[in-house]
């Protein structure tokens, strides 16, 4: 009697453990950042690390092109340190447009639960076609591999739809890597430029939720415009989760957030 409870006790401790092994889950966030560079004190940097602390892998658009981006960065990553886990870190160079749009992207991960395979690289398909051409990165959390493209699209008035059409290529370009497409695109996830993606099953984790912050609130409502989206096919990825962080409400203005960033942080939690 006490062998089979003991047995019993065994067993279903195993099953739990088998169950929990076998789940590969993977929280990840994207975050335009506004002005990553020395304008982010520490104490701004010391906050932004505590926002994104829980997360497994963050994606950064706006990076300062020159050293002080890189170097925001790296307080940054230093900071997430503090935290509890060891971070690795990996800065784009500047992208090719003009000196006056150029900027930097960055990716921060967990190093006890990522790793990453290769180097991460700027894309060189459309380089000429999109003018901050997005960053990737492929990492791996156990056997699994997934592509991550960082991107941030022209402003609106420059129409962004121009250069997001030459995602639908992506797909084929890459068709051996599990895609996550993640990033300020300046439009909305309903705007038809994204139709040809959603005809291969990609599809966007946030419906219709707004991301940049306005100047002033209205009646209570702070944010602007739907422009940061996490596009990824769930034939591939199951979504556990998905939302935002509202850190204005950390602050006693939007004056202050802003300080912080124009956009609030979007982000998913995915199984394989």
């Amino acid at each position: 009697m006490d062998f089979n409870f003991k047995l019993k006790g065994f067993l279903t401790i195993l099953l739990c453990f088998s169950f929990s092994i076998s789940i590969a889950q993977v929280k990840l966030s994207t975050w335009n950042i506004k002005d990553m560079g020395k304008s982010k004190t520490d104490e701004r940097i010391a906050y932004m690390a505590n926002l994104l602390k829980d997360f497994d892998v963050v994606a950064l658009q706006e990076v300062v092109a020159g050293p002080g981006g890189a170097q925001a960065v790296a307080r940054l990553a230093d900071e997430l340190n503090r935290e509890g886990f060891k971070w690795q870190y990996s800065i784009s160079n500047p992208t090719k447009s003009s000196p006056y749009s150029s900027e930097r992207y960055a990716y921060l991960w967990k190093t006890n639960k990522l790793e990453i395979v290769g180097k991460a690289w700027l894309d060189n398909f459309f380089v000429n076609e999109i003018e901050r051409e997005p960053y990737f990165i492929r990492l791996k959390y156990n056997n699994e591999v997934f592509t991550i493209a960082n991107f941030h699209a022209i402003p609106k008035s420059k129409q962004p739809e121009t250069e997001i059409k030459y995602f639908k290529q992506y797909p084929f370009l890459y068709p051996e890597k599990r895609l996550i497409f993640l990033g300020d695109f300046n439009v909305p996830n309903t705007h038809t430029v994204f139709n040809p993606l959603k005809k291969m099953n990609y599809a966007t984790v946030l419906k219709n939720q707004k991301t940049s912050l306005r100047t002033k609130c209205i009646q209570d409502d702070c944010l602007a415009s739907s422009y940061d989206h996490i596009l990824l096919n769930p034939y591939t990825f199951e979504v556990l989760d998905f939302g935002v962080l509202h850190f204005y409400l950390d602050f006693i203005d939007l004056k202050v957030a802003r300080r912080i960033s124009d956009h609030i942080p979007v982000w998913v939690e995915i199984d394989f």
